[in-house]
């Protein structure tokens, strides 16, 4: 990715979208940024945050460094209309990546597709390492962004899924499931459900993406033995993590900070039991007992974001995708 220092690529979002990328290249990337988190080879501090007393936006920034790409990014990501339906809020996220051996700019980059692909990525790593050896049913809350992957990045990390079931209440977004799962998987048909509690108790994985006005909760009374169940957004209730058996998070501080409304009256939450760069590095297992009841909380860590978006940005070099704008002439 030859450039000057004052000229900087930057990738819309119509540039990333032309570029292929396979479910799992994707999961590969996003299992090496942790392993080389694991190592010590990267850094992830704490993202900071803001957020107005109202608490109608939210704001984040995150920096981190790829210790196997040689690379520094700063992410940022500012949502707006917190208080209002999906359609109405306002978001946007920017990655802008250094080459940290060069010193050289590498690209900036809308970070919206790379997160709808990392997150649902992460989920399916959580299930990957979490699931009960016999798993067969997983049961998706919600038919946003994050629901609409999570069923064929399941399958690209549990083949052996047999039985794959919806719940949501969009007529859009449910056809927007099926159509991803029929363009990934064309072979394999989804049940959408209206009993919740049945859907659960079926379930051996669980992922919860719905948005946060769903009325959407599942229980830890509704879970079955050995059961992983998997938080991104919503759609799971606060006794499904202080009944568990294991508590897995990609980060413990981070789900601390991000996850307010799973913590108990008190404002607690349990300890973590591991977090998932640990178990990807294979120094401990997530699961100790067939039928232990596990929560996961994925939240995103930005060296997975890193990783990718250096991905999307050599894809797209290769191309000659983008805009060099002069940004420091």
């Amino acid at each position: 990715m030859d450039r000057d220092d004052t000229t900087l690529r930057v990738l819309s979002t119509s540039d990333l979208a032309g570029l292929d990328i396979t479910l799992a290249d994707v999961v590969d990337t996003v299992e090496q940024a942790y392993r080389t988190l694991a190592a010590g080879q990267s850094d992830n501090p704490r993202k900071l945050t803001v957020k107005p007393a109202d608490g109608h936006s939210v704001s984040y920034t995150m920096l981190g460094r790829d210790g196997v790409r040689n690379v520094v990014a700063v992410k940022t990501s500012y949502k707006h209309g917190l208080h209002e339906s999906r359609e109405k809020q306002h978001y946007y996220t920017t990655l802008t990546i250094y080459d940290d051996v060069t010193g050289l700019p590498v690209a900036m980059m809308d970070c919206s597709r790379i997160g709808s692909l990392r997150t649902p990525a992460v989920s399916a790593l959580l299930a990957r390492e979490c699931a009960a050896p016999d798993a067969s049913t997983a049961l998706v809350i919600g038919t946003g962004t994050q629901g609409r992957l999570a069923l064929p990045f399941l399958l690209t990390t549990l083949p052996k899924l047999e039985r794959l079931l919806l719940s949501g209440t969009h007529p859009d977004g449910i056809a927007a499931v099926r159509a991803e799962l029929a363009r990934h998987f064309p072979d394999r048909e989804i049940e959408l459900v209206t009993d919740l509690k049945s859907a659960a108790r079926d379930a051996d994985v669980i992922v919860a993406t719905a948005g946060a006005h769903t009325p959407a909760a599942v229980e830890a009374d509704w879970l079955r033995p050995g059961a992983v169940s998997i938080l991104v957004g919503h759609g799971l209730a606060p006794s499904t993590l202080h009944r568990a058996d294991r508590v897995i998070a990609t980060s413990e501080a981070q789900m601390r900070v991000t996850g307010t409304d799973m913590a108990d009256a008190d404002g607690n939450f349990p300890d973590v039991d591991l977090e998932l760069p640990v178990i990807i590095s294979g120094v401990s297992k997530a699961r100790t007992a067939t039928d232990q009841r596990i929560f996961a909380y994925n939240s995103g860590l930005v060296v997975t974001d890193i990783a990718l978006g250096h991905r999307f940005a050599q894809l797209a070099a290769d191309r000659d995708l983008g805009t060099e704008v002069a940004l420091w002439r």
